[in-house]
């Protein structure tokens, strides 16, 4: 199996795990991930985030597998576009 039909294949569940263990640097079990493991996973990911989740997010990889970098306006105006959550003031809690 070739690594793009690999990346197609992978099911989100999988993604999630191999996201954790890439962010914690250790399995779900809880073993230390190798320097070799570390960095197919992270490869893996960050191709998953290109071809299937076509990610515009922060710190992730574009469909054109390009690195995405917001700058902290843009992500500002993303967020004011979006539906807005609660907010309270101190003296409502």
């Amino acid at each position: 199996m070739n690594f793009n039909a690999l990346v197609q294949a992978m099911t989100p569940d999988t993604y999630e795990k191999l996201a954790e263990a890439v962010a914690t640097g250790r399995w779900a079990d809880g073993n230390v991930m190798s320097d070799a493991q570390r960095q197919h996973s992270l490869q893996l990911v960050m191709a998953y985030q290109a071809q299937v989740l076509k990610s515009d997010e922060l710190f992730t990889i574009g469909a054109d597998g390009q690195m995405v970098h917001k700058s902290k306006a843009e992500l500002k105006k993303q967020f004011d576009t979006q539906p807005s959550i609660a907010r309270f003031s101190h003296d409502d809690l």
